[in-house]
C-alpha cells in the first residue's frame, strides 16, 4: 500500500511526494500498520515510499 500511494503522489515530485508519503502514512494508517512497517523489511519498498519511511522512523 505504501508503494501505492508513493506512485500516486511521484508526479507531484519526488521531495514534495516524500513528504506527502510521509503525512499521509502519519495521518491515515492505524497504529498496527505503521509498527509493522516500521519493524518491516524496507527492501521491497519505491525508493519515495522507503524515504518517507525514513522521515517517519529515522532510526
Amino acid at each position: 500500500m505504501a508503494n501505492q500511494i508513493a506512485r500516486n503522489l511521484a508526479a507531484q515530485g519526488e521531495d514534495a511526494a516524500i513528504a506527502a508519503t510521509a503525512q499521509h502514512i502519519r495521518d491515515f494508517w492505524d497504529p498496527r500498520m505503521k509498527a509493522a512497517i516500521l519493524g518491516g523489511d524496507r527492501s521491497p519498498l519505491d525508493p519515495i515510499a522507503r524515504a518517507a519511511l525514513d522521515r517517519l522512523d529515522p532510526a
